[in-house]
C-alpha cells in the first residue's frame, strides 16, 4: 500500500512512518506548509491526515486562529488536491476535544459535540475531512504517551524532581492511548474496508487525573506530592488551561466492536513499558 502523510515530522507521524515502512508500505510526506497539488499525491492507496497548528500552547486570539484555520483551511486544501484521485481511503486526525468537558459522563462515538473552542474545532475539522469523496475514518484521539514526545515528555522532568502532582482537584477524566495502539489503531483503519464512521482513539481504561499521576509517580519511583491548583492553571494558560482541567472520559466502543484489539489497555502498564523498570531514563 502507498500511503501519504500529513504532520509526518511530528510525534504521531515519526512513529506511524516507521511502522509502515516496517510493514513493507510505501510512505509519502506530503506538507501543508504550501498548498497541496494533485501531484502530491499520485499512486496513493491511503491518506494519512495529522496535520495542524499545536494546542498546547497560550490561546491568544491569533492562536486560536492559527488552530482553528489550520486544521479547516489545511483539510480543505488537502480534499480539494484529492477531489481528482481520491485514494481509496483517508484517516483524519481529530480529538476528544470534541466532547467539551463532560464530567463523568462515558463517552462513546455517538455522543454529540460540546460548544467550547476545542470542540468546535474538532467538530469543523472533521466536517471538512468528511467532503471527501472516498471512504474517511476520523480518529478522535486522546492524550498520545509514548517515548520521546507528547504530553508525556513535558510531564517528566517535574515528576523525576519530586515535584509533580495532580492538576485542580484531580477529578477530571484523561482519555489517553499508547502510541503503539494509536499506530495500529490508524493501520486497522487503513485495512478494514468496512469502517465509514469515527473512532475514538483512546484506551478502554479512561483514568482520572489523580489515577494518572498515581500511576506516572509509581513508574519513576517518585512521590506526587505538589499539586497545581486549578485557579495557578487558569492565571497561568488562561483559557487553554481548559484541556488540563476539562473532563473526557471516552471509551473506544467502535473500535472495540469492529474487533481492534490494545496491546496497552491499561495506564500504568503503558507507563512501564515506555518508561522501563529504571526511574532515571
Amino acid at each position: 500500500m502507498n500511503v501519504a502523510i500529513t504532520g509526518a515530522s511530528g510525534f504521531i507521524g515519526r512513529r506511524l512512518a516507521a511502522r509502515l515502512r516496517s510493514n513493507g508500505h510505501a510512505v509519502a510526506a506530503v506538507s501543508l506548509r504550501r498548498t497541496p497539488q494533485p501531484d502530491d499525491f499520485a499512486g496513493c492507496d491511503a491518506v494519512v491526515h495529522l496535520a495542524g497548528e499545536p494546542v498546547a500552547q497560550r490561546w491568544t486570539a491569533a492562536a486560536k486562529e492559527r488552530i482553528m484555520q489550520s486544521r479547516v483551511q489545511g483539510t480543505r486544501a488537502l480534499v480539494a488536491a484529492l477531489r481528482e484521485h481520491p485514494p481509496n481511503v483517508m484517516v483524519s486526525a481529530s480529538g476528544v476535544g470534541y466532547y467539551g468537558s463532560r464530567g463523568d459522563d462515558v463517552l462513546t462515538e455517538r455522543e454529540p459535540a460540546g460548544s467550547d473552542f476545542l470542540a468546535e474545532v474538532c467538530a469543523a475539522w472533521e466536517r471538512e475531512a468528511q467532503k471527501l469523496d472516498a471512504r474517511v475514518v476520523p480518529l478522535r484521539i486522546g492524550m498520545v504517551l509514548g517515548e520521546g514526545g507528547g504530553a508525556l515528555q513535558k510531564m517528566l522532568v517535574p515528576f523525576r524532581l519530586g515535584v509533580g502532582g495532580r492538576l485542580g482537584s484531580g477529578k477530571q477524566w484523561m482519555s489517553w492511548i499508547h502510541i503503539d495502539d494509536l499506530c495500529d489503531l490508524i493501520l486497522f483503519a487503513l485495512k478494514e474496508s468496512t469502517l465509514r464512521r469515527v473512532l475514538n482513539a483512546t484506551s478502554p481504561h479512561p483514568v482520572t487525573n489523580a489515577e494518572f499521576t498515581h500511576a506516572l509517580a509509581h513508574a519513576l519511583h517518585r512521590p506526587a506530592l505538589v499539586p497545581a491548583p486549578a485557579f495557578a492553571l487558569r492565571a497561568l494558560l488562561g483559557e487553554m488551561s481548559g484541556m488540563l482541567l476539562g473532563s473526557q472520559r471516552a471509551v473506544p466502543e467502535a473500535a472495540l466492536l469492529a474487533g481492534f484489539e490494545f496491546r496497552y489497555p491499561d495506564v500504568g502498564g503503558a507507563l512501564l513499558k515506555i518508561l522501563g523498570p529504571r526511574s532515571d531514563r
